[in-house]
């Protein structure tokens, strides 16, 4: 997965307890990935091979498993060059990229310095700041997700909580996710990024319904 945060101490996913709490962490990582950049044909192969050949049709019946499967369909079937193209066709631009994935784009409008301020502020609190090599800002979907994922995975319970995971999502993610998603579901021939967009939208979506039950 990408490391868009350098992290105060190293922490790796496997020290999670909770195996649900290691599937978000994954999870997480893996949206990030995608967003940060086009996925390559060894995470290609290693999403296909997630569900074995003939076993599509048996998918769970949650929402959150159809989304998943459509996803692997598309990472079965299409090159890791297709999504490249796609990717550079649609979220990198000289000028004004068809998807801006810019949580304060679409918080403020435009972009605004306001949202930034507030995440970095966040960022400090726990000890993070971004990696010199990173060139985004940390209100960037793919390094918010990271977050989460450091929030969750972490091994320093003063950092690594329920209660800094929430108040991060509620403050730097829920309020603009589902914005995103649909800018990238109204682009016709983005195809390969309409089921990631879905399933970015339905995991984030059981992030908030379960922080809201805290």
């Amino acid at each position: 997965m990408s490391e868009q945060i350098k992290e105060s101490a190293s922490t790796e996913v496997g020290d999670v307890g909770l195996p649900e709490d290691l599937a978000r962490a994954d999870l997480y990582g893996l949206i990030a990935r995608f967003f940060h950049q086009p996925p390559d044909q060894e995470l290609l192969d290693q999403i296909a091979a997630s569900i074995p050949d003939g076993q599509e049709s048996q998918a769970d019946d949650a929402l959150l498993a159809k989304v998943w499967s459509s996803a692997v369909e598309v990472a079965k079937n299409n090159p890791a060059r297709a999504w490249h193209e796609e990717f550079d066709r649609n979220f990198i631009s000289v000028g004004h990229p068809n998807v801006i994935l810019n949580g304060f784009f679409y918080m403020a409008g435009h972009l605004n310095e306001r949202p930034l301020v507030d995440i970095r502020r966040a960022l400090d609190t726990f000890g993070l700041e971004s990696a010199e090599e990173v060139t985004e800002t940390e209100n960037y979907l793919s390094a918010l997700c990271e977050v989460m994922r450091y929030l969750i995975a972490g091994d320093d319970v003063e950092v690594s909580n329920l209660t800094n995971q929430r108040a991060f999502f509620n403050d730097h993610i829920r309020l603009w996710y589902d914005e995103l998603c649909d800018a990238i579901e109204e682009i016709p021939d983005m195809h390969l990024y309409h089921p990631v967009a879905a399933l970015t939208r339905e995991f984030l979506a059981i992030e908030g319904q379960s922080f809201d039950m805290i």
